[in-house]
C-alpha cells in the first residue's frame, strides 16, 4: 500500500517538474481567514476574465482559468459552501467563515478552475491582462470566442 502511495507521489514530483520547465509556476493562495489554501500552477504572466454576468458583476469576479489537474486544494474542504443559480453549471464556492470565494468551477470550463488573482499570495505573478468577457450573452460570446475553452486543458 504504500510503495503505491510513494509511486503516486513520484509521479505528482515529476509532472510539477514538467510543469514548471514549461514556464509554469505554483502560486498559492487562499481567503481572507485562511481556513481555505490552494496551490496552481499557471503561468506567472496571468490572462484575466473580467465578466459581466449578473453574479460576477454582483462580486466583482476577475479570473484566470487552470486545468482541474493544475489545481490543489490544500485544506478546508469543510469550510467550503457552493451556490449555483440559473443552469447549475457553475460551482461558486466560498468559504463559510470569511465568505471569500478564492476559485470555483466556471461553466465555461467545468473541467477546470476559475482562480482569483487577488487571493494569490504574493510574490509569484509577474504580470496580469484583463480581457473583459461579455457574460450578459454568455451563449453569443462562448461562441465568439476561440480560446476561452480549451484554458482548461492540460498541454501537451
Amino acid at each position: 500500500m504504500q510503495e503505491g502511495k510513494n509511486e503516486q507521489n513520484i509521479l505528482s514530483v515529476t509532472a510539477i517538474s514538467n510543469m514548471e520547465e514549461e514556464g509554469l509556476v505554483k502560486h498559492t493562495g487562499g481567503c481572507h481567514c485562511g481556513a481555505v489554501r490552494f496551490e496552481v500552477l499557471s503561468d506567472p504572466n496571468l490572462h484575466v476574465f473580467e465578466c459581466n454576468c449578473s453574479i460576477c458583476t454582483k462580486k466583482q469576479n476577475l479570473h484566470f482559468i487552470v486545468p482541474r489537474a493544475h489545481f490543489t486544494l490544500l485544506k478546508g474542504s469543510d469550510n467550503l459552501a457552493t451556490y449555483t443559480f440559473n443552469t447549475h453549471q457553475a460551482k461558486h464556492m466560498f468559504c463559510k467563515t470569511c465568505g471569500v470565494q478564492s476559485f470555483y468551477t466556471p461553466r465555461s470550463n467545468p473541467d477546470g478552475f476559475g482562480v482569483a488573482p487577488h487571493c494569490l499570495d504574493l510574490g509569484t505573478v509577474r504580470s496580469v491582462t484583463v480581457e473583459k468577457f461579455n457574460g450578459q450573452d454568455w451563449e453569443e460570446s462562448m461562441q465568439k470566442h476561440q480560446t476561452i475553452r480549451n484554458m482548461s486543458k492540460p498541454s501537451e
